[in-house]
């Protein structure tokens, strides 16, 4: 028999980001989280702006748009083309007027702009902004947008690192009470084929496999991977290094390795989909960025058991401390990450004890289920308050 009480409606909450989740860390982090929201308190939407069905699209941004609506979210891109075309916007705003969404969760610098922008006009009560990567040192509008705009208009700042909501407070000069750490984090990386990657690239056994996944973009660094290679090349006999990832970087990056005399001994292998068999064959793991937030890629290092040497930036440090669970570098010194490389080349024990210090760390902290529980929450909680932090 009915008890009377009314069925408790469901939070609705629309994710904006600007592309589907097939690179970049903040994408992905982005599309899981919408994937995963429990769907007994949440309906869920997630807006691509730069996405469109109708435009051109490559086979995974297809599979990315099918697991979303697979898992129950009402996918949809808006195909914005260019930053002007403020039309664009239209088809969002309506959505999120016509299905009452409480809760608009944007993800990155572009995103939480013009959420901070669009939620008013949609009657969204709750915005919750995310930054990814911070580092806007020498930026002024964008420290002056995250603060005069995407901070006083959101009721959650959220920051993936401790470095990050730092920087935001005594930089930005964001209130403290305005800005939330979340900490990212991956499922575990299931066990991969290191042997037939090997095979493929033609790597003969035994010889020492350096590698890193990431974007081609500016951000992370290759460039000081490719000079470290031209360095240690000179005392690691048969040192290759591969990396996966697309991008804009990738003519520069490939010239640059001709220019050095090692584009025998890189290999840019593109977009992959056999990331755990990747790491599997790597014997040690770089992350060469200028700038980071907390980065998902160094976390699926963590959790394969590799060795890592990192440049000590952004929210690196949250993950692995130097020398217990990898070794780190300053960004820019491309001796320093060869002497860092060759010596965990040279000495295995070592090496195996870091990554397996990495993978127990990971395991116990950097969990991708602790994050989506911290987000709905933070929804509830926020949605409970009216939209206040």
């Amino acid at each position: 028999m009915p008890d009377g009480r009314e069925t408790e409606r469901r939070l609705r909450v629309l994710t904006l980001v600007d592309r589907l989740g097939t690179s970049g860390g903040g994408e992905r982090l982005a599309m899981e989280v919408a994937k995963r929201l429990d769907p007994a308190r949440f309906d869920r939407w997630y807006c691509a702006s730069r996405w469109g069905e109708r435009g051109p699209q490559d086979e995974a941004a297809r599979r990315a748009a099918d697991e979303l609506r697979e898992a129950g979210v009402m996918a949809f891109g808006l195909g914005r083309r260019s930053p002007a075309a403020v039309w664009s916007w239209g088809p969002l705003v309506r959505t999120l007027r016509r299905e009452r969404i409480d809760v608009l969760h944007t993800h990155k610098f572009g995103s939480n702009v013009w959420g901070a922008l669009l939620a008013p006009l949609g009657r969204v009560p709750v915005l919750v902004a995310h930054e990814h990567t911070w580092s806007y040192e020498g930026q002024p509008v964008r420290r002056f947008l995250d603060r005069e705009l995407i901070a006083r208009r959101s009721a959650a700042f959220i920051a993936v690192s401790r470095e990050d909501q730092r920087r935001m407070i005594e930089i930005e000069h964001i209130r403290a009470d305005a800005v939330t750490f979340v900490p990212n984090g991956i499922d575990p990386v299931p066990a991969g084929d290191g042997e037939r990657v090997r095979r493929e690239l033609g790597i003969e056994p035994g010889a020492p496999l350096v590698g890193a996944v990431a974007v081609l973009r500016p951000q992370k660094g290759l460039e000081l991977l490719i000079r470290a290679t031209a360095v240690a090349a000179r005392s690691v006999p048969r040192l290759r290094v591969v990396i996966a990832g697309e991008g804009p970087e990738r003519a520069r990056l490939e010239a640059l390795a001709a220019e050095l005399g090692v584009a025998g001994q890189v290999t840019l292998l593109g977009r992959r989909s056999d990331v755990p068999d990747l790491l599997a064959a790597f014997d040690v793991a770089v992350s060469s960025s200028w700038f980071e937030g907390s980065p998902l890629a160094m976390m699926e290092y963590m959790d394969a058991g590799l060795p890592i040497v990192a440049t000590r930036v952004g929210g690196v440090p949250d993950l692995i401390e130097d020398g217990v669970h990898g070794l780190m570098v300053e960004p820019g010194d491309p001796d320093g990450l060869a002497a860092a490389i060759g010596g965990l080349l040279r000495d295995r024990d070592r090496a195996a004890e870091l990554g397996a210090r990495a993978r127990e760390r990971r395991r116990a902290e950097f969990d991708l289920n602790g994050t989506v529980r911290a987000l709905g929450d933070l929804y509830e909680r926020l949605t409970a308050a009216g939209g206040r932090p």
